[in-house]
Parts: C-alpha cells; sequence; structure tokens
C-alpha cells in the first residue's frame, strides 16, 4: 500500500481523488499505524467551497481519528473484520456479488485487472477482491502515465464493474456495527465519496 497525502481538499481534483482512494486502501487493508493515524488527525478539514458533499463525512472521520487510539482502532478493526473463520464483516466483493468468497465475481475481476497489465502482490495476503486492492486499482487508473491504462474511460469501467456494485453494502453493513465507530465514520466517508464518484462518471454518459 503507498502512503496517501491527507491534505486532498488542498490538491488538484484529480491528485486528490487519488490520494483518497490511497488512503481508503490503507485503512481498510489494516489498523491504521501511528504515523498515519497522527496525520489524520491533524488532516485539513475544511473544504475551499462551503457545502461541499464530503465536507461533513469527511470532518467526522477526521474528529472521530482524534478521539480514538491506535490500540482502539486495531482492537475495532480486529472485531469488526478479523478472527478466525467469518468476521463481522466482510472486506471482499465476492460475498456480496455471490454470497461466497473466492466465486464468479473473482475469477471476472482478475480477467479485468490481468487486462489492465497489472497483477497482485506476492506479499498481499488478501485475494483481489478485498477492498483495499480495488481502491489501489482505481489509484493507479488515476495516477498512473501509461494514459492507455489510465484514463477516465478506464476508470469509468472499472469502478462500475468492481467497486459500485457492492462497496455501498458493504459500508452499509460497516456503519451499523454496534462494535463500530472509527470504521463507521470511515464507511460513511467511503459511501459518500463513492456516490460522488459514480456521479461524476454519470456525467460521461
Amino acid at each position: 500500500m503507498t502512503q496517501p497525502n491527507l491534505a486532498p481538499l488542498r490538491l488538484d481534483e484529480e491528485t486528490a481523488r487519488a490520494e483518497v482512494y490511497g488512503l481508503l486502501a490503507a485503512l481498510f487493508y489494516a489498523p491504521p499505524a501511528d504515523v498515519l493515524l497522527a496525520q489524520l488527525r491533524l488532516a485539513v478539514t475544511e473544504a475551499p467551497h462551503a457545502g461541499g458533499f464530503l465536507e461533513e463525512p469527511w470532518r467526522a472521520l477526521v474528529g472521530v481519528a482524534r478521539e480514538c487510539t491506535c490500540a482502539a482502532v486495531a482492537s475495532e478493526y480486529a472485531t469488526l473484520f478479523g478472527g478466525v473463520g467469518k468476521p463481522e464483516v466482510y472486506l471482499f466483493g465476492s460475498y456480496y456479488l455471490s454470497g461466497f468468497l473466492n466465486e464468479k465475481p473473482l475469477a471476472k475481476l482478475r480477467a479485468d485487472v490481468a487486462a489492465l497489465g497489472l497483477e497482485r502482490n506476492e506479499p498481499m495476503s488478501e485475494t483481489e477482491d478485498h477492498v483495499a486492492y480495488l481502491c489501489e486499482v482505481m489509484r493507479y487508473l488515476i495516477a498512473a502515465d501509461d494514459v492507455e491504462v489510465a484514463n477516465l474511460t478506464q476508470q469509468q469501467l472499472f469502478f462500475s464493474k468492481h467497486l459500485q456494485t457492492w462497496v455501498p453494502r458493504m459500508c452499509e453493513a460497516i456503519a451499523r456495527h454496534p462494535s463500530a465507530r472509527f470504521y463507521q465514520a470511515l464507511a460513511q466517508f467511503t459511501a459518500a465519496f463513492v456516490d460522488v464518484e459514480r456521479q461524476g462518471f454519470d456525467l460521461l454518459q
């Protein structure tokens, strides 16, 4: 996972989108390290223009980060997403799309990722349909220099097939879990961000 820049509201729109995807990837892949959580606590919360759709969920996420210790966030992550066997909340697309892990949605995703010239890093312990992996792919499709791959058409196709179809349901599951606090705020921010992305891609059609 790349180290995200936690000042997205100060950046140009495309760089900001890439950094948000990078942040989501880092926070969903593992509990945040002390440095990342410290940066999140100091993040700017005011949007350049008042009333921005992401301003309130972003402010709420930063606010919760300022109230939580690293140990509390790590414990919450383990409660929600860890454990042996079935976790409280799944972070894998196949579960939401088919009801099972390692099913056809994962095979289709792997084919699409391969067509983009990408592959899973060997050290990554999770399958490619983990939400963190998908956010990293989106970050690449926005920020990479290869315009044949990193362009709006590819972003829209990948987003509509592999994130829009299930990430909102994952966010709902996290947000309603009684043990979720930091990750409830993260889920609400993620849901709002995904909705903004959906609206933006809809305008391209």
